[in-house]
């Protein structure tokens, strides 16, 4: 705390006071002259804060509020050029808030006009360990330069490690290296279904997949296959068959369709905690009973992780909240750091070897380079001890959180586990995309899920002072900016499009 104070906001957490304004003003330039002068030097990345930040700032204070106007007005209108260029130029399946990421670093985010912002999505918890973690990108370019790729046609040095860190971490007997988490959960599907067939002797073809109302596992076709979201299957069948669905968190009516299909049902796919569907948490004791009725019915229980794993929820795996263990795990996201496309899925050999040669595979799956990334990945999780901090942090962003449900009536729910919280709006003059739009304006990334609920998720690096920052600055959007966003309505509710599930009929957003 005896350095140059925005240096210490990103290397230790401590602040001033008007740390906002710091941010946002000088304290972006301090930061853009740490990082040229870390190039220019051969320091490495800004993450070598004590040599840079004192080598950069010591006499360039008043050069650099002489600069900013300046600056400011030769990059104002960067980013929405980059906004026009993306649009024009690439499908239009995305609505994201307008902000162009350039440069980011731990919790911190830079867009490409200078100004600076906290991260609180994460990459949908793909940056668990925080943004360009100098282990990770060490990993990155060392292999890079050495063999990023083989193609499974041969063998490679890196994915024998990689594959005994990830089993004995997670403690199964083989994986199966994948790309995204999407692919990582198709494969699921696929080793499934072959085991129903050759170990369970379900007749050709009738193999069926049980998944939740509300899920999210991708936007494959098989993973479409198994949501009840329009905007997903709308124009886009014939789904695939054999898809069963039951209610998220309803251990009864899962009972009765296992009591009904069981013979033809090959594995039960779940999230631990439901992520798009807004943050839902199960009962105490779903997951007990999920693996209770799977082993009854001779049925594989796959658990998606893949947004909920790896330290996200205060534990390993978001399963490990109940002593649980699933026959097959699907893992994404953060198994890189978010740096590339890396996913798995681990189970024990009597399964997993229900896959032969040439039955399945991926080019770029378990590739030297990907190898390399993900057990620099892993180690972070462990060495940093981030589940741990996922805990403690995770508890104070849902007591704060709470307060202000207390305080403001707009808040009608907080939910979560860990470092995955999330909010439900009631106000029918605001949708919650008005919300992250606000907190965007104030420096803070977030994005709703549907249309009342605001997910909460920052990397697991988060300091204290960063959280308790984006909290402040949601409660300003909630008393100084929701007044005035009601004002502008002028009486007129917001208008949202009802979706509901194919299935139940029940309204999803």
């Amino acid at each position: 705390a005896n350095q140059t104070p925005t240096a210490c906001h990103l290397r230790c957490g401590w602040k001033p006071s008007n740390m906002s304004a710091l941010r946002r003003g000088l304290g972006q330039q301090v930061l853009q002259a740490a990082w040229r002068h870390s190039t220019r030097s051969g320091a490495g990345p800004v993450h070598t804060f004590d040599s840079v930040c004192r080598a950069s700032t010591v006499g360039c204070w008043e050069r650099f509020f002489s600069s900013q106007a300046a600056q400011e007005q030769q990059f104002a209108s960067r980013s929405a050029e980059l906004i026009a260029k993306e649009q024009r130029y690439t499908a239009n399946n995305y609505k994201p808030v307008p902000v162009v990421f350039s440069r980011a670093l731990g919790a911190v985010v830079w867009d490409a006009d200078g100004k600076t912002y906290l991260d609180f999505l994460s990459g949908y918890s793909a940056i668990n360990q925080g943004h360009s973690h100098p282990k990770i990108i060490k990993a990155i370019t060392e292999q890079a330069q050495l063999c990023a790729l083989t193609a499974r046609a041969f063998h490679n040095d890196r994915l024998p490690d990689y594959a005994e860190l990830l089993t004995k971490l997670l403690g199964y007997e083989s994986m199966l290296p994948t790309n995204t988490g999407a692919e990582a959960v198709d494969s699921a599907l696929k080793l499934a279904r072959k085991w129903g067939y050759t170990v369970k002797g379900i007749p050709a073809n009738q193999a069926q997949i049980v998944s939740c109302c509300g899920c999210f596992h991708g936007r494959s076709f098989g993973a479409v296959a198994m949501s009840c979201d329009p905007d997903a299957t709308t124009n886009f069948g014939p789904a695939l068959p054999g898809m069963l669905k039951v209610d998220y968190g309803d251990l009864k009516q899962l009972e009765e369709t296992f009591e009904k299909h069981g013979p033809t049902i090959a594995a039960f796919i779940f999230e631990p905690i439901q992520g798009e569907a807004g943050v839902i948490v199960p009962p105490d004791g779903y997951h007990t009973g999920v693996r209770e009725l799977c082993s009854k019915h001779n049925i594989l229980m796959i658990a998606d992780e893949v947004q909920t794993g790896l330290c996200r929820t205060g534990s390993m795996l978001a399963i490990d909240h109940e002593g649980v263990r699933p026959d097959i795990v699907t893992l994404g996201k953060a198994l890189s750091g978010g740096t590339m496309p890396v996913s798995a899925i681990v189970a024990d050999r009597h399964i997993m070897d229900c896959f032969q040669p040439n039955q399945h595979g991926s080019t770029f799956g378990g590739s030297p380079l990907t190898s390399a990334v993900a057990v620099a990945a892993l180690n972070v999780l462990v060495d940093e001890q981030l589940a741990e901090r996922a805990q403690k942090h995770g508890e104070l962003m849902h007591s704060l959180l709470q307060e202000m449900k207390e305080e403001f009536s707009a808040i009608s729910s907080v939910r979560g586990r860990g470092l995955l919280q999330a909010i439900d709006i009631d106000d029918e003059y605001i949708h919650a995309y008005d919300i992250c739009k606000a907190l965007k304006a104030r420096g803070v990334l977030s994005k709703n899920t549907q249309s009342k609920t605001i997910r909460f998720a920052p990397p697991l690096v988060v300091s204290e002072v960063q959280l308790r920052e984006a909290m402040d600055t949601l409660r300003t959007v909630l008393r100084e900016d929701l007044p005035r966003m009601r004002d502008e309505r002028a009486g007129v509710p917001v208008s949202i499009e009802v979706q509901t599930c194919e299935r139940c009929g029940r309204q999803l957003n």
